[in-house]
């Protein structure tokens, strides 16, 4: 099934009020991400099973990327539920992550 987002509905899902500013930032970041189309729902999906574990699907702000954060102030037990989370997510939907540093951040790239 596909499910077409505009960039208001999905600013509002992941949080973000609908300023004209989000939505240009919120449309280049689709545009940037390669195959977003074909895995746009799995990151509502992923956003709602990142709550319990403090982390959020977000937007950069340095980069036209969408960006998966977590926490550092959580135990090392959730930190790593994390790090495992947005790994089996990777591999299930083929979705290109890129970490950031030593923190829970990590760049989704695309297809």
């Amino acid at each position: 099934m596909q499910i077409d987002l505009s960039p208001e509905a999905l600013l509002t899902q992941l949080g973000y009020s609908s300023s004209t500013q989000a939505v240009e930032q919120v449309k280049r970041t689709i545009e940037n991400t390669k195959g977003f189309e074909k895995f746009s729902k799995h990151i509502l999906a992923l956003h709602d099973e990142l709550a319990h574990l403090k982390g959020v699907v977000a937007l950069s702000n340095s980069k036209d990327l969408f960006k998966i954060k977590g926490s550092e102030e959580t135990s090392k037990e959730i930190q790593s539920e994390f790090n495992k989370l947005i790994e089996h997510w990777s591999k299930k939907y083929k979705v290109e992550t890129q970490k950031v540093g030593n923190k829970p951040t990590y760049y989704i790239l695309g297809q």
